[in-house]
């Protein structure tokens, strides 16, 4: 259970005229029930911090919110790794015995957590196969985070037989979803605006925070905040700035750090760190998970923001920054996509030298950044928000225990 005290009441001056009172109204529907969270992670990644604000915002609505992680070996977090690079297209080996084992974890995992509620979301493939030891009461629905629009057949064959036994599936974009014989929702995963990472935040607080982490603001700022992962391709991110430098005195800065069920996040940093060295203008950053007030200041400060995924998610990273009133180049994949209006708060991008294009024509033009920068935040006020992403979790509440 996260232990953030949070009220709905202190979202009427960021969320949209009348959101907080349309949630109360929601939540009298289903005010009493049980909505239990499930995931493999407390801590590094989207979903652990989305659960971090989400779940006591529902207990102050009324609802009896909970939220319970799985716990797993090393040869575990490496086959649901393998599992999650084969959804997302990533060619990879997966034996029967690596299968076995991750179904075997699972079932321990049920035995030890026995998770009961009115409604139970069991987020993304670590978890999903908590659904072979489910009670009979309560309905569950499985949550994918994920990029499933071109996954490895095989992979994907042998997640669906657990899948199919949910009472429904959650996507967070239509083109993620996949032929399934139970009912699917979209839901756009969110940013809280009042969070450590997102809140208003003084030049001298900015500052400071830079001065602790080194980074020197006398020049225009490149920016990409995420985990050390190939699908967000930082050495592609490198090749870009490069190619940029010889136009724009600029500094990079690749900030980020691992999750706990990710084991390749090591391996992919050395990789950054190799490529980065002896360029004093390009700072790697390996930040702790909780590392949130320097994620904020660096967004605050940066010029233009990068997330040049090669798959991806939903990328939040996008709406944070477009939340702080900065221009986003993203790659042109998965919920990318979906967070910038192509031309009005940033644009997508499908190589290094479209990057490198992008933030040149930027630079070169400070009226339209700040145009952006304006248009980006109104745009995350309006879909981007927790409130947005309660009102949606609400409703599939009402929906699934009427």
């Amino acid at each position: 259970m996260a232990s953030n005290t949070l009220t709905i009441e202190e979202y009427r001056e960021v969320a949209p005229k009348g959101t907080v009172d349309l949630l109360l109204r929601l939540a009298e529907r289903v005010r009493g029930r049980r909505f239990l969270h499930v995931n493999s992670t407390r801590s590094g990644g989207g979903v652990a911090e989305i659960l971090n604000r989400l779940v006591p915002i529902m207990t102050d609505l009324g609802i009896k919110a909970g939220w319970e992680v799985i716990e797993g070996d090393p040869g575990f977090f490496a086959t649901t790794k393998a599992l999650h690079n084969a959804l997302q297209g990533m060619e990879q080996a997966l034996t029967v015995a690596m299968l076995e084992h991750y179904v075997d974890v699972n079932r321990a995992n049920a035995e030890r957590l026995r998770p009961t509620g009115d409604l139970i979301l069991v987020h993304d493939p670590q978890p999903a196969a908590l659904i072979l030891a489910r009670p009979p009461e309560g309905k569950w629905a499985w949550r994918c985070h994920i990029d499933l629009s071109a996954p490895q057949r095989r992979v994907w064959a042998f997640l669906r037989r657990f899948v199919e036994r949910y009472d429904a599936a959650v996507f967070s974009l239509p083109s993620f979803a996949q032929r399934l014989d139970i009912p699917q929702f979209l839901v756009y995963p969110s940013i809280d605006p009042l969070a450590e990472k997102n809140r208003r935040m003084s030049r001298q607080e900015i500052q400071k925070t830079l001065d602790a982490l080194r980074v020197q603001s006398d020049k225009p700022i490149l920016l990409q905040v995420s985990r050390f992962d190939r699908f967000k391709d930082p050495v592609g991110v490198i090749n870009a700035y490069r190619i940029v430098k010889r136009y724009h005195d600029v500094r990079l800065v690749l900030a980020g750090g691992g999750a706990t069920d990710d084991p390749e996040g090591a391996e992919v940093l050395n990789e950054v760190r190799e490529v980065a060295a002896r360029d004093a203008d390009i700072y790697v950053l390996d930040l702790p998970a909780d590392a949130h007030l320097q994620i904020n200041a660096l967004q605050r400060a940066a010029t233009i923001v990068i997330q040049k995924s090669t798959r991806e998610g939903f990328g939040l990273t996008v709406a944070e920054a477009m939340w702080k009133g900065k221009p986003v180049i993203g790659g042109a994949t998965g919920g990318i996509t979906a967070q910038i209006l192509y031309g009005v708060t940033g644009y997508t991008v499908n190589s290094v030298e479209g990057a490198a294009y992008r933030i040149r024509y930027l630079l070169g033009n400070p009226p339209l950044i700040r145009r952006m920068g304006a248009a980006g935040r109104e745009h995350v006020r309006r879909n981007f928000l927790i409130t947005r992403h309660l009102q949606d979790y609400l409703s599939l509440l009402v929906r699934l225990t009427a």
